[in-house]
């Protein structure tokens, strides 16, 4: 390892969708030692583990392990790794993922519309002991905190069986629809095909028994989840 890289922050990403993580990686390798990147629960946890890096991007929605995602992750990997902070980049701005991930530990939570040079900033910001958060996640994140909701029971999220039928990534998808986004700016933002996108529509208005993007819009509201 050169000098150089040994006064590098050394920097692991973990984000179930490869090219978003190679993307990435591109635009930060030149700033930190990239020393690690997994896709799923158990590997993410493997990694940390192995290679203890002083901060982990991580993603909300991960696939594997007992279904906890980002915040699973992060308590799992602390007992190896308890020096490492954690940095959520996320697409999803709901409430109840910003608040599972920073009640697990996470320093930050930024979401995916960050530029490079943003990110980068982020990073060393939570490397130096700072909290950060993207702009429309700071109200909501110091409001939590003021009324002492975090990690109380109140702020649990509800069960709500109408929700619990659509996948993680129907959630996403669902999310960013109601949000107003075109089929083509969520096939952007998730780095799937328009095709794809149309398919997850499809099935989100199927099972919640919608007719059309108006109503998924109006329910989603409703439930404060967009």
């Amino acid at each position: 390892m050169s000098e150089e890289n040994r006064t590098k922050i050394r920097v692991a990403v973990v984000d179930d969708h490869e090219m978003f993580r190679a993307g990435v990686i591109a635009t930060l390798q030149n700033t930190f030692d990239i020393v690690g990147q997994a896709a799923d629960v158990p590997g993410s946890v493997a990694m940390i583990a192995q290679v203890k890096p002083q901060v982990v991007l991580l993603d909300v929605h991960v696939p594997g392990g007992e279904g906890g995602g980002g915040a699973e992750i992060l308590l799992k990997s602390r007992p190896y790794s308890p020096d490492t902070v954690f940095l959520a980049l996320s697409v999803s701005d709901a409430p109840q993922d910003v608040g599972s991930v920073i009640r697990a530990g996470a320093r930050g939570y930024v979401t995916k519309t960050i530029t490079g040079a943003d990110l980068i900033s982020s990073i060393k910001q939570v490397h130096e002991g700072y909290a950060v958060f993207s702009p429309k996640l700071a109200g909501f994140v110091l409001s939590a905190f003021q009324g002492g909701s975090f990690g109380s029971a109140s702020d649990a999220p509800v069960h709500d069986e109408e929700l619990d039928r659509l996948s993680a990534r129907e959630q996403e998808v669902m999310r960013l629809i109601a949000r107003g986004y075109t089929y083509k700016e969520v096939a952007a933002e998730l780095f799937i095909s328009i095709k794809t996108v149309e398919t997850h529509v499809s099935s989100v208005l199927r099972k919640l028994q919608l007719s059309n993007r108006t109503e998924l819009t109006r329910w989603a509201a409703d439930r404060r989840i967009v």
